[in-house]
């Protein structure tokens, strides 16, 4: 019954993406604007059909409904509640589904809003919109239904993959779902603006916010991410360049690059094209990376079993190019400037660097990521491209991204002179240079690790230059410190919160410098009482004992005494699972952390003929707790620059014309 109430909710759900698209063309066409708000209702009604589904789902998973083969497959009676109900996107078509959702309350958040100053846009709008829509119910409807019948009722499922049974992955795929989904909107009004050609930067001040918050989900996802592949995947690191992970990453980038590039538009009416292009360049990288976490297409520890939907994914890329190539094409003289760099030392060049920088890092992980299909399409050999190609290839790339992010707050708009970019960097170059010769008195030798670590502090001053400066100027009107920050950041929210995500970047980049350069690892057998010294460290192993965990889990635990120059810091218990249902291992590492580094503990290899014996892999990894503290801090800056500004908003309402849109930049 539940099931059935599920697949008939996606059926109307699917006609009412055909319909309000049909609608909204129709009542443009014919100029009735009761048949565009028709379709606007549907828009809206679609997400109401769409979480019937789900909820559908979720209870037939709650209550162990094995006549459903999604239900078989991802779930079982043993396992808790709360995994029961992630199984929603623990495979293929749960996820799919679940992407619907969100895309339909995104979509139908956007049209509940006050539109009648975008009236001209709003019909476009809902075409684009319930195109993507329609694409995306039509596979959960056809190709991926999760309310497929089993032939035989088994007594019991398979259980949800190990993999996703952490609580990073709980939180992970929902965040990067809602960065995915949530660029969907600014691209749908960017298409829209073409369409009814109103090419000035309305479309960007509507979006602006929807956009920062679908970064904002997008970053969290790749954090979160980074930290489960941390947790779970028993490899010592955080980031491999796994298909899947560039797969997240490269819209991100392009989403990145179009934040810093909407500015100019407004501020300067220029880019209008370039700005076309890099959200239309992040709306398909959303499409794609779908795709290829869902085809199979690349080997990945993410991705789901291959099926038939690549074809159809990649059919629907290559039509929303062709239409946004085309919309764009008819309105380039519209999307032209009559304004120009005047300099190459201007804000306005600071800005385009940053988006070629960026766009080089974009491309060179993309050719990496699929050199597979490549190398394949013209060798009939499956190639590979290994994490130290990666590393090797953008390390430049990024270190001059770092460096630019450091100077461009120096520059001016129009023009900037030599001298005043030399007299505002000459100080903090001084300040880093003596930081840096502390790092090589106190034993660091690596000419790489000095010129990032030169880099990022250099970067870093000049950025808190900035909330000095501004902080400076309103004390010097009687406020105090505290007073003065508090207002100066309350008043110029995305200027200065995007300092925050800055300083947050260099946070991280200076923790991946040391980890990166600086990780010591070590495999050893040892016997029960042996131990093994890494750094500053010495392990010391006592015993292992095997016994059933919670449903089809058997863990196998060890017993390891840590201690720091001699002194005992604590016991930790690293240990191996193994979910006999499906025979799948898992490595579950632990660790002695401090704001330094980690000390960080896998059991790899334990038998019980065996008892007193195992075997260990040991890393060291320095200033692995700086990625996530600038991860909280790159959050933390997103979140004020997001964040409504009351003051603007009146000025907006007043003067439209005058809105002025910000950035992270």
């Amino acid at each position: 019954m539940l099931a059935d109430l599920g697949y008939f909710a996606l059926i109307f759900a699917f006609l009412a993406a055909v319909y309000s698209a049909v609608a909204a063309w129709y009542g443009n066409r014919i100029g009735k604007p009761a048949w565009v708000e028709s379709a606007r209702n549907a828009t809206i009604i679609i997400f109401f059909l769409v979480l019937v589904a789900c909820t559908a789902l979720v209870i037939s998973l709650l209550q162990n409904d094995f006549s459903l083969e999604y239900v078989w497959r991802v779930s079982s009676r043993e396992m808790p509640t709360y995994l029961k109900v992630t199984s929603l996107w623990g495979g293929q078509a749960g996820s799919l589904l679940f992407w619907n959702l969100l895309l339909a309350a995104f979509t139908a958040a956007a049209m509940s809003r006050k539109w009648d100053k975008q009236r001209e846009l709003m019909p476009y709008v809902i075409i684009v919109g319930s195109m993507t829509q329609v694409f995306f119910l039509g596979i959960s409807l056809f190709i991926e239904s999760p309310f497929v019948r089993t032939i035989m009722i088994p007594p019991d499922g398979n259980g949800l993959n190990p993999l996703l049974r952490h609580p990073g992955m709980i939180i992970h795929p929902p965040m990067l779902y809602l960065g995915f989904v949530g660029f969907t909107v600014p691209y749908t009004f960017a298409m829209a603006s073409l369409m009814a050609n109103k090419v000035d930067d309305r479309w960007i001040r509507t979006t602006r916010r929807w956009t920062l918050v679908a970064w904002l989900f997008l970053s969290l996802g790749l954090i979160l991410g980074g930290r489960w592949a941390y947790d779970v995947l028993g490899w010592g690191g955080y980031w491999g360049w796994d298909p899947v992970e560039n797969a997240s990453l490269m819209p991100w980038l392009a989403g990145t690059a179009f934040l810093h590039s909407v500015m100019i538009q407004e501020k300067r009416d220029m880019f209008k094209m370039w700005n076309m292009f890099l959200i239309i360049l992040t709306y398909c990288l959303v499409i794609l990376g779908t795709f290829v976490v869902r085809s199979g297409v690349i080997s990945s520890v993410h991705s789901f079993a291959q099926s038939a939907i690549g074809p159809l994914f990649f059919g629907f890329i290559a039509v929303m190019i062709v239409f946004s190539a085309y919309w764009a094409s008819k309105r380039s003289r519209e999307l032209s400037s009559e304004n120009h760099i005047q300099s190459f030392l201007s804000r306005e060049a600071a800005f385009l660097y940053n988006n070629f920088l960026i766009l080089a890092i974009l491309a060179i992980v993309f050719l990496f990521t699929y050199y597979p299909i490549f190398s394949e399409l013209f060798t009939g050999e499956k190639g590979f491209v290994g994490p130290p190609v990666y590393e090797r290839a953008l390390a430049p790339l990024f270190a001059l991204l770092l460096l630019l992010m450091g100077v461009a707050p120096l520059t001016m708009w129009y023009r900037s002179s030599v001298k005043r970019i030399e007299m505002g960097a000459i100080w903090p170059a001084v300040a880093t240079t003596v930081f840096v010769g502390i790092l090589f008195a106190f034993g660091v030798r690596s000419w790489g690790a000095l010129l990032g670590f030169w880099i990022v502090g250099f970067a870093t001053i000049l950025t808190l230059l900035e909330f000095w400066k501004g902080t400076r100027a309103r004390m010097r009107r009687g406020e105090k410190a505290w007073t003065a920050y508090s207002r100066l950041l309350s008043r110029n929210r995305r200027r200065y919160g995007g300092y925050w995500i800055h300083i947050g970047v260099l946070v991280m980049a200076f923790g991946i410098i040391g980890t990166e350069l600086f990780q010591q690892e070590t495999q050893i057998r040892l016997q029960s009482g042996e131990s093994v010294s890494l750094g500053n460290y010495e392990m010391v192993f006592q015993q292992v004992e095997r016994y059933p965990g919670p449903d089809d889990l058997v863990i196998t635990e060890a017993t390891v005494d840590v201690y720091e120059n001699g002194n005992l810091v604590r016991s930790l218990n690293p240990r191996s699972e193994l979910y006999t249902r499906t025979m799948q291992p898992m490595t579950i590492p632990n660790a002695v952390s401090t704001v330094s580094e980690d000390f960080y503990v896998l059991l790899v290899d334990w038998e019980p003929l065996t008892p007193d014996s195992a075997t260990f892999r040991v890393y060291l990894n320095p200033l692995i707790n700086w990625v996530w503290a600038g991860g909280l801090i790159f959050v933390l800056g997103t979140l004020i620059a997001a964040w409504p500004n009351r003051r603007e908003e009146k000025v907006r309402v007043a003067d439209p014309s005058r809105a002025v849109l910000g950035t992270t930049g």
